[in-house]
């Protein structure tokens, strides 16, 4: 397994992968880490602590996931564009991969927004000696959520497919509208 300075090593690389949208799904990962450590200390609901890990173990899964839907983009424009067969080929590839690098990024947006729902829900526990942790468990799931947006629109500038653009798009809207909604309930509680 590759340790947290390893992977800083490989992001700070001039290589293109990992980029953004894997670090924005470890962020999301590091606020269901607090979350879960924040629930085991203030004795939250079982359920609390098996969603926060499922979320964490989640999170790590789709770093690895966009890394992979990324170097498949990167494949794609290296295929060959001699003749219009290839160059129909690369397009079709490139929009495969293309679609595949924006859909990884919206599963981590679900994921960082499920961060800041089971974040809201410690508000209501006695973790008032934990509300840093708990806040900036929120802070994270709104910073991973916000950094996988960039990643989901910036792929969508280079797709051809409107309608999926169009679906992807809806459905990250309606995760940013939430997030922005439970982040200010959290800050408002802590």
């Amino acid at each position: 397994m590759e340790t947290l300075h390893e992977y800083l090593e490989r992001l700070s690389s001039r290589e293109p992968v990992p980029g953004g949208g894997s670090a924005a799904a470890l962020v999301a990962a590091l606020g269901a880490a607090l979350v879960e450590m924040v629930g085991r200390i203030s004795d939250a609901p079982a359920d609390v602590l098996t969603r926060a890990q499922s979320l964490r173990e989640a999170a790590l899964a789709a770093r690895e996931r966009d890394e992979r839907a990324f170097s498949a983009v990167i494949e794609a424009q290296a295929l060959p564009k001699s003749t219009d067969a290839e160059k129909a080929a690369r397009r079709e590839a490139l929009e495969s991969a293309l679609r595949g690098a924006a859909a990884e990024p919206l599963h981590a947006a679900s994921l960082a927004l499920d961060v800041l729902r089971l974040s809201r829900e410690l508000t209501t526990l006695e973790t008032r000696a934990l509300a840093s942790d708990v806040g900036c468990a929120a802070e994270f799931g709104a910073a991973a959520l916000a950094a996988c947006a960039y990643n989901v629109r910036i792929n969508h500038r280079y797709m051809k497919d409107d309608e999926a653009i169009r679906r992807q798009s809806a459905t990250l809207a309606s995760y940013e509208n939430e997030g922005t909604k439970i982040l200010g309930d959290v800050r408002s509680r802590l």
